[in-house]
């Protein structure tokens, strides 16, 4: 009993060392170049250039939503897009933009959603008492 603890720790312990030594995917760091990362069915993400020439992350982020909205408008369904920009991942969703160095690592609420959808500066967004939006639009 002693030895299959002894060999299950060993076990458990070398997987814990190559979760951590695997390669984590970087997003790409040209310079003023946009990205939306697709994911295909079993495949590696895939970095796809949306603009260059971009002068801040915002300007990225704003490209990206302008091809969310673009993609629901012809009947697509997916309300979440990743992109990245200089070596950083963008996310967009519904309640607005983040930022990470990493894909699955922490992230930096960038941008809000307001009322009626669009991005902002979240101290811009004006908020009741209870922290909601002014104007928040129906679900």
């Amino acid at each position: 009993m002693r030895f299959s603890l002894i060999g299950l720790a060993v076990v458990l312990g070398s997987a814990a060392l190559a979760a951590c030594s695997a390669p984590q995917l970087q997003a790409p760091s040209d310079k003023g170049v946009c990205y939306h990362v697709g994911e295909p069915a079993g495949g590696a993400p895939r970095f796809n250039v949306v603009a260059r020439d971009q002068q801040q992350i915002e300007f990225c982020a704003a490209r990206l939503e302008e091809m969310r909205l673009k993609f629901l408008s012809m009947g697509g369904s997916n309300n979440e897009m990743v992109g990245a920009y200089q070596g950083q991942f963008i996310f967009i969703d519904r309640t607005g933009v983040k930022f990470s160095k990493s894909l699955d690592g922490p992230r930096f609420f960038a941008l809000a959603r307001t009322g009626d959808g669009r991005l902002a500066i979240p101290g811009a967004i004006q908020r009741q008492m209870d922290g909601r939006p002014i104007a928040v639009a129906p679900n």
